[in-house]
């Protein structure tokens, strides 16, 4: 049976920065202590202006490229992950294809998708393994949250990061990707969004004018609009029997698993589901400390870190679970 395996890992990060000190020094009434100890951010990396999420696709592609030489000639797929695309047409995938100079044979596709899209993009690469479409599929995720952040909504913009990551996936029948299951809960789409932008509230002096909440962050329509209280009790209500369930399909509990990767979301949200999840010290991976929430790419970035500090080796049984913006969520246990 035609599985995928997860080949190599690159991720590419803007040259910005943007710490903590810096926002407290700007804004003197937010508790940056507090926000670092419920986020678990510290600083993240922001895109400089005019620097997209297929600059730092192409930057992550090429750093995978470079430690693979051999793969830019085997690529036959190109899916690509984004919320923040270079344009409204054509997609970022069709744009990175020339840039990377590959062959006209390639299937390109863009999914537009956040803090789950790593985990929908190995479902998506499994179906074109599996039908024989494809066989080396460089799944790249990347995303430039900050063009949606208004500088004044603390909420959102101590959170987020822009990254990109590019992920080499071959066609195999060998142990790999073992099982993957997605699932949406629709009804809560409106509890993260962009209000304004798109065809249906195009952008407008209206959508430009900027609101005040009760916490005291600031954002007009055409920014992120993030219920974080709706969002926390989705994750509590779905997560936690959406993983056991998705072991018990392989026989496996929790304790079978050497890594767990969480979409990176916050150091709340963590540490509840490590809790709620019973894992053991050290069995969950972590990095936000210092990129911050990366939205597609946060799970990918996780991941090669996991795998370059050791804590994710050859052999090793690793469960990836993204949860977010659709709202969305799904897992993937795969064997490196």
């Amino acid at each position: 049976m035609t599985t995928i395996r997860v080949v190599d890992v690159a991720y590419h990060l803007p040259d910005g920065t943007l710490t903590n000190a810096e926002l407290h020094r700007a804004h003197p009434d937010w508790n940056m202590d507090r926000i670092e100890q419920r986020t678990g951010v510290r600083s993240r990396h922001i895109a400089a202006p005019g620097e997209t999420a297929l600059d730092l696709a192409l930057g992550a592609c090429l750093k995978l490229f470079e430690a693979n030489p051999t793969l830019r000639s085997s690529v036959d797929a190109v899916l690509f992950c984004t919320q923040s695309p270079d344009y409204v047409m054509p997609p970022n995938s069709a744009l990175l294809h020339k840039l990377l100079g590959l062959p006209e044979s390639v299937f390109a596709l863009d999914f537009n998708l956040a803090c789950s899209g790593y985990v929908y993009g190995l479902a998506l690469a499994l179906g074109l393994a599996a039908s024989g479409i494809a066989k080396n599929i460089l799944l790249v995720t990347a995303d430039t949250y900050s063009r949606y952040v208004h500088p004044l909504d603390r909420s959102a913009r101590v959170l987020f990061g822009d990254a990109a990551a590019a992920t080499w996936l071959m066609a195999s029948d060998q142990p790999g990707l073992i099982d993957v299951v997605c699932g949406t809960v629709g009804s809560d789409g409106d509890a993260f969004m962009v209000p304004a932008g798109g065809c249906r509230v195009p952008r407008s002096a209206e959508t430009a004018k900027p609101t005040r909440d009760l916490a005291g962050n600031v954002r007009t329509a055409e920014n992120i609009r993030m219920d974080g209280q709706r969002v926390l009790e989705f994750m509590k209500r779905v997560m936690p029997s959406h993983v056991r369930d998705v072991l018990g399909r392989s026989g496996l509990t929790i304790g079978d698993v050497r890594c767990v990767i969480f979409h990176q979301a916050s150091a709340l949200a963590l540490d509840w589901l490590e809790q709620e999840l019973h894992l053991a010290a050290g069995q969950s991976f972590r990095n936000l400390l210092h990129v911050g929430n990366t939205v597609s790419a946060s799970i990918p970035i996780a991941l090669k870190d996991a795998m370059t500090r050791g804590v994710a080796r050859p052999g090793d049984k690793v469960l990836l679970v993204g949860f977010g913006v659709g709202l969305s969520y799904g897992s993937a246990l795969l064997q490196l």
